[in-house]
């Protein structure tokens, strides 16, 4: 069905879906339509269908795991008895129904894409690193006609099974990137996702405090220790993140793909700190940065004193490597991709 409308189901842990989604659908005016837990407030050429939350209501802590006894191996998250969870789904086939996708591209959730499937849709799986070889998420893979990886090819697990990897399209960059600007070079930059972190507002203090000739600035969602050094600044959630991450001289972080992006797009010093997260994601693309000395890559944050070293290595690391993990044409790579896979 040629110019047939796609699918796009965005996941509302972590950022990285959305950017991704986003950078994709501009990329083919009026073919896409976003479907997902937060997407009614993203503006681009693209529609939304809005879906309620299918996390529990009464926990802040959300793990994943839906608390239940007994579930097919194919499914990873069915709780039973959720309104949320109902409507959702009412919600996706129904617009399946109505609109005949000729693609359901799925970023990432295996039940949405045996969902797709089931309603004779077609899918595309958005497949993350790490070592996703459960049975849930292998019958995903078998399902879909293609696997779009949102990494470069090192980042892969070494286990990945031959035919995954064959039917994988890996597209590094996906996200929209500025350039660098402003760069300065004493501004240390914590940048944390949405996908949350292990570090405290005592180890930020610590940092700052050990490293006087150092401004830090910290974003995402973390409070400020109180009284604050003078040389740390924690400005919360800021909506262009990349355009902070290109100004400044060092960035500290995860290896979540909305951060690791930008810093790759801006050729960043990078001190990364990989989260602990579902599969080794983090730890995977951690380990591909550490072999190509493109980043300083630690397991845990630093203590006060070891701050000043961290730092100077950081900034003696050339940005060639780090940039080699970013491809600028990767959105259009993708986007070209999908269309041809969805009209053919």
């Amino acid at each position: 069905m040629s110019g047939g409308p796609i699918g796009y189901y965005v996941h509302h842990h972590g950022e990285g879906h959305r950017q991704r989604a986003r950078a994709i659908a501009a990329r083919a005016p009026g073919r896409f339509t976003l479907i997902g837990t937060g997407v009614e407030h993203l503006s681009g050429p693209f529609d939304t269908v809005e879906l309620p939350d299918d996390r529990p209501f009464d926990r802040d802590d959300f793990d994943g795991a839906d608390g239940e006894i007994v579930r097919p191996d194919a499914l990873h998250y069915a709780p039973i008895h959720h309104e949320g969870v109902r409507e959702r789904t009412r919600l996706v086939a129904s617009w399946i129904a109505e609109r005949r996708p000729a693609l359901m591209v799925v970023d990432v959730s295996v039940e949405m894409a045996m969902l797709a499937r089931l309603c004779a849709t077609p899918t595309v799986y958005v497949r993350l690193a790490g070592a996703r070889w459960d049975a849930a998420h292998l019958d995903a893979f078998r399902g879909a006609q293609a696997l779009l990886a949102p990494f470069d090819p090192r980042c892969e697990t070494a286990d990945a099974p031959d035919w995954v990897r064959a039917k994988t399209f890996y597209a590094s960059g996906l996200g929209s990137y500025s350039a660098a600007s402003d760069r300065t070079d004493n501004v240390v930059l914590v940048a944390f996702g949405r996908g949350g972190s292990r570090t405290t507002v005592q180890d930020l203090d610590d940092a700052a405090r050990a490293t006087p000739d150092r401004q830090w600035r910290v974003m995402g969602p973390i409070g400020c220790p109180s009284p604050a050094p003078p040389n740390l600044d924690v400005a919360g959630w800021i909506d262009h993140a990349d355009e902070e991450i290109g100004a400044a001289g060092v960035v500290v972080g995860g290896a979540g793909d909305g951060v690791l992006g930008a810093v790759a797009a801006c050729g960043k010093a990078y001190v990364c700190i990989p989260e602990d997260r579902p599969f080794g994601e983090q730890r995977a693309k951690a380990e591909a940065l550490d072999a190509a000395g493109a980043a300083i890559v630690l397991q845990r944050w630093p203590q006060p004193g070891e701050w000043p070293e961290v730092l100077r290595k950081a900034s003696a690391i050339g940005t060639r490597a780090i940039a080699g993990f970013h491809d600028r044409h990767g959105v259009a790579k993708a986007a070209a991709t999908i269309l041809d896979w969805a009209d053919r």
